[in-house]
């Protein structure tokens, strides 16, 4: 049944379509509450906001809410990296161990940090069990990381590190620069280009912060594969970098310890309007109104495939470059040719089109599980393209 939704900001006539998705987001695909945005050759169009931002909806979703995007956070850290490598800082055919010399132990002294950032480490879980709140803390996941052995001969094949990534990606950051991801990502990219994007939130933030609302479970007579498998092979690689550390979505996720600590692979804090506004920075050749945060380079870099097909891990396939996910049947980012960006668990997206100058962003509260055309931000991004 559709549901009146308040919906506010601006939207350039030329994207009305993209308005009228973002409704029907609200009236036909469950949507709670939610913020999209579009950079056009680097000129904001669209700029909506609509929905609660709680469960009880009694909180509405303000100009300024901003809620954790999972795994969106992944191309930010991913752009941190980037600028190291810019600045003549690291090379991603360097052995991670010549930055965090710690990280040489189990057979992995010649491991380039390229495998950290296109999925191939096969490290994408830690084997011996840690207690839920180790994933709050920095030195205890670095350190179990570096001792663990990779899971497949690494660059054979790839997996997705959805908590891994942000830790390891993370430490090469702290090792090359003596700042956190956190602090590194806020000095260097979202203070000098504006963005309301967290990685490691102060609680003055709290207030205006919206509530994660958990995936409902999956209808009676079917299962989700990846939750059964967890059951069927609970020491499965699989199994593992989902349960070890244990967090739940829509609860973790809503506590001030969760939203206080940096974990780079998942725990961002953003809204629909700084997603976009960093990937159309990238959409234009890394430059936004005078703020480079990446060489045109490293956006071809970026751009060039480094893993394809089924992933390990997630079971379904997956494309990435350099720290970014690729258009794939999994997370379609048509109809552009070349778009990268980043997705998060529950339906959040960050894209930037560099062939069209475009940078998207959407972010929203009630997790779901989707596929293809059901995804919600898919259904705003086809309307985006319908509009130029």
């Amino acid at each position: 049944m559709a549901t009146k939704i308040e919906v506010q900001g601006q939207c350039d006539s030329r994207f009305s379509a993209v308005e009228e998705a973002f409704r029907e987001n609200f009236a036909s695909k469950g949507e709670v509450g939610s913020s999209t945005a579009v950079y056009a050759g680097g000129k904001l169009v669209v700029d909506l906001w609509g929905g609660y931002a709680d469960a009880a909806r009694t909180r509405p979703w303000e100009h300024d809410t901003i809620v954790t995007v999972y795994s969106t956070t992944k191309g930010m850290t991913a752009i941190c990296a980037h600028r190291l490598a810019d600045q003549g800082k690291l090379d991603f055919d360097a052995p991670v161990a010549k930055y965090w010399p710690e990280f040489a132990q189990a057979g992995k002294s010649e491991m380039p940090v390229r495998h950290l950032l296109n999925h191939q480490a096969g490290l994408p879980a830690i084997q011996t069990p840690v207690p839920p709140e180790a994933i709050f803390d920095w030195d205890r996941m670095t350190s179990a990381l570096a001792a663990q052995e990779p899971w497949w001969e690494p660059g054979t094949k790839h997996g997705y590190h959805a908590i891994t990534y942000g830790f390891l990606v993370g430490e090469v950051v702290k090792q090359i620069t003596g700042k956190s991801l956190g602090t590194y990502f806020r000095e260097e990219v979202a203070g000098p280009l504006g963005l309301d994007f967290h990685i490691g939130m102060d609680a003055q933030h709290d207030a205006r912060t919206a509530e994660m609302i958990a995936p409902a479970p999956p209808p009676p007579g079917e299962t989700d594969p990846v939750q059964e498998l967890i059951k069927q092979e609970p020491e499965s690689v699989t199994a593992k970098a989902m349960t070890n550390p244990a967090f739940t979505m829509g609860v973790t996720d809503n506590t001030r310890e969760w939203r206080a600590a940096e974990i780079p692979a998942a725990n961002g804090h953003a809204n629909g309007r700084s997603i976009a506004r960093a990937y159309a920075a990238l959409s234009l050749g890394g430059e936004l109104d005078g703020v480079r945060i990446m060489s045109s380079d490293a956006i071809e870099r970026a751009l060039v495939e480094q893993s394809e097909g089924k992933d390990a891990v997630l079971g379904v396939p997956t494309r990435f470059g350099l720290g970014f996910m690729l258009s794939s049947e999994t997370w379609p980012m048509e109809p552009a040719k070349r778009a990268f960006g980043h997705a998060g668990a529950g339906g959040s997206m960050g894209i930037a089109d560099p062939d069209a100058g475009i940078g998207f962003g959407y972010a929203m509260n009630q997790m779901r599980s989707e596929a293809g055309d059901e995804y919600r931000y898919r259904n705003l991004l086809k309307a985006v393209y319908a509009s130029l």
